[in-house]
């Protein structure tokens, strides 16, 4: 199981991100391989903190030098999944314990297969990142 600390830069970042958008924020995810910030927010609140046509994302980006996700954050596994994949017909989600950690199995809709895994699979990667930290989640999987 990952180690659930949340460090000093995803302290800052959390700090500037609420005070800019005026957003509840309950973590700030570093995604260092794709210089990334994932922002999980209060359920509702994903509209307000992207702003009128993504323009708080964009100037975020632009100051901080770094690509910005958000996420409506839920302590339910399922429900969290679920804010991972928007858009996405999602059929079934099954949890299985395995070891070190839990495997998540995604069954979509085959017609949102595609928009469910992201180009180069990077909606899996992050749903596996969010899920590791929050979870201990090890591999996510959709089918």
């Amino acid at each position: 199981m990952s180690e659930d600390r949340i460090s000093l830069d995803e302290i800052r970042y959390m700090s500037i991100f609420q005070n800019f958008t005026g957003v509840t924020v309950y973590r700030c995810i570093i995604d260092e391989d794709d210089n990334k910030l994932i922002f999980l927010v209060g359920k509702g609140e994903a509209g307000k903190a992207i702003g009128r046509g993504g323009r708080n994302v964009r100037i975020l980006r632009e100051s901080l030098g770094k690509d910005i996700d958000v996420v409506e954050y839920s302590d339910s596994l399922e429900e969290m999944v679920k804010n991972l994949f928007p858009g996405v017909r999602i059929k079934k989600i099954t949890v299985r314990g395995r070891g070190d950690g839990k495997i998540v199995e995604v069954r979509v809709d085959e017609k949102d297969k595609g928009a469910a895994i992201g180009r180069g699979g990077r909606n899996v990667k992050r749903a596996r990142l969010v899920l590791n930290k929050l979870f201990g989640v090890s591999r996510v999987v959709v089918r």
